[in-house]
């Protein structure tokens, strides 16, 4: 392919994301593939000729997009935003087309101090504590790691590193193995499972510690978990406090935790991958409460500020621990200038050796949204979640289970979890909208998350009627097929008042 052909591909790709985001909401949140209907679609072994650009954007259109979820779609309420937006599409197009690596500062000088820049401008913005900026004195900074998992298990590994150190110091009589036997980490039941995963992948158990009734957790619940553990010989080295948790989009108390984990000198790390973006309204201040006495915390980009994935930002309030334990030189990833500046290398701040410019796509984007722009968007989903919030409370057959939080609704129809259950089938089986349930103390409820590039109220409102249509009809087939079989008395009393629910509510 010459520079024209490339030329003629780039701009028809182009035209083809446009019309395919502008026409989203024509599209079936879900596709109606069945498994293996891509694979028996496409050839088994790779064209031995080139294909022509043009034969590749239709199989595009007729095969892929019929089996893809539509993330980017307003109906997608599912989970927590993928957020994009057109700034972020073409620099990661820009990210894609440059090509380089930025493992170490010679790899290139502009991909790593534009990621230092980026992420001070983000901390700023979101009013961290100032210790997290590289332009303070240090030895605090921030990265652009892929995913929050990618976070949590930096973090995890870290702390697990700094605790074999430190306590192989003050029982020198212990083996290392010993010692790594005996480490234990702490988080929430209503964590998200990539720190679960983390605690695996770290050969560390995590003891997941009840949340309260309000699904939070606090500091009296690790103090008693620390103190068994210490009687039992077991050594704490990190709590994962989460600030927006993924069933509710709960709020740990950082503060309660911050005492305990500096009594037991334990790290302490704030996952808020979602409810992060929030830092930045001064509406939503309470959040930062407790985040300058943490050790790391992370935020996914991907999900509130319009960067497309994969993009979590992370910040420690001391760098060097976390390079001190994965630092590996070889000579070939030497320069010159290495040690002189503060500069940071951050192939030494991560997993992996190589480093995509993410920083570029972070940069276009702010720069096109700007400040005002990033801060109407977190605005812009909490007020469309208050619009279907208002929408359920004025329908009395469904009752809210949590508290709105930020763009979530927590909620479910009155009854039993199997109502909960048919309802959610019904509307994935017709496609229209996606939602996933979840269920805290036995009660099996539906999460509406704000998603999409561009949500509107009048898709809030779609949304909601399709819901509140899928339960009344839903009602009403069980209650004929309750009279046609003779078990009358309980069901049709049951749906009978939800029914009658529904009219007063009109």
């Amino acid at each position: 392919m010459d520079f024209d052909e490339f030329r003629e591909f780039g701009h028809a790709s182009i035209e083809f994301i446009i019309n395919y985001l502008s026409s989203i909401r024509e599209r079936n949140v879900l596709p109606n593939a069945v498994p293996y209907a891509v694979v028996n679609q496409l050839p088994k072994e790779i064209p031995e000729q080139p294909e022509h650009w043009r034969e590749v954007l239709k199989d595009l259109e007729s095969i892929i997009l019929p089996g893809l979820t539509h993330w980017q779609s307003p109906y997608f309420n599912a989970f927590y935003p993928s957020s994009s937006s057109a700034g972020s599409i073409i620099g990661e197009l820009l990210i894609a087309g440059i090509g380089v690596l930025g493992f170490s500062w010679i790899c290139s000088p502009a991909c790593t101090e534009l990621e230092v820049v980026v992420m001070d401008w983000l901390a700023k913005f979101l009013k961290l504590p100032e210790h997290f900026l590289h332009a303070s004195e240090g030895p605090g900074g921030g990265v652009i790691q892929g995913s929050a998992s990618e976070a949590v298990l930096v973090a995890v590994l870290a702390a697990r590193e700094q605790a074999v150190v430190s306590y192989r110091e003050s029982h020198p009589e212990l083996s290392e193995s010993e010692v790594r036997g005996r480490l234990v980490a702490y988080s929430s039941d209503q964590s998200n499972s990539c720190i679960e995963k983390a605690g695996v992948l770290a050969a560390m158990p995590i003891r997941l510690l009840p949340a309260g009734e309000d699904l939070v957790l606090r500091g009296e619940t690790l103090k008693k978990a620390i103190e068994e553990d210490v009687a039992s010989g077991r050594i704490p080295v990190i709590c994962i406090a989460t600030l927006g948790t993924t069933g509710t989009c709960a709020y740990d108390d950082i503060e309660t935790l911050s005492t305990v984990c500096e009594e037991f000198k334990v790290w302490l790390h704030v996952d808020a991958a979602y409810a992060g973006g929030a830092f930045a309204l001064e509406e939503c201040s309470d959040l930062r409460k407790g985040l300058d006495r943490v050790d790391s915390l992370n935020f996914n980009l991907h999900k509130f500020m319009l960067v497309n994935f994969d993009c979590s930002a992370m910040w420690l309030r001391d760098a060097n621990k976390v390079v001190d334990s994965f630092n590996v030189d070889r000579i070939y990833l030497k320069h010159k200038h290495e040690g002189q500046s503060q500069i940071p290398d951050f192939r030494h701040w991560q997993i992996p050796l190589g480093r995509r410019f993410r920083a570029l796509k972070v940069w276009i984007t702010f720069r096109t949204l700007g400040a005002e722009g990033l801060r109407n968007h977190v605005r812009k989903h909490i007020e469309l979640a208050k619009q279907f919030e208002e929408l359920v409370t004025k329908d009395s057959r469904f009752e809210l289970v949590a508290p709105r939080a930020l763009g979530l609704v927590c909620f479910r129809p009155k009854g039993d979890n199997e109502i909960t259950a048919q309802l959610l089938h019904r509307l994935m089986e017709r496609k229209k909208i996606y939602m996933v349930k979840a269920e805290h103390a036995g009660r099996q409820f539906l999460r509406f998350v704000v998603c999409g590039m561009d949500s509107k109220p009048s898709d809030i409102e779609f949304a909601w009627t399709e819901i509140e249509s899928q339960l009344t009809a839903l009602l009403t087939e069980q209650s004929l097929a309750a009279r046609k079989t003779g078990n009358v008395a309980d069901l049709t009393q049951h749906f009978k008042i939800h029914l009658n629910d529904h009219e007063k509510s009109q």
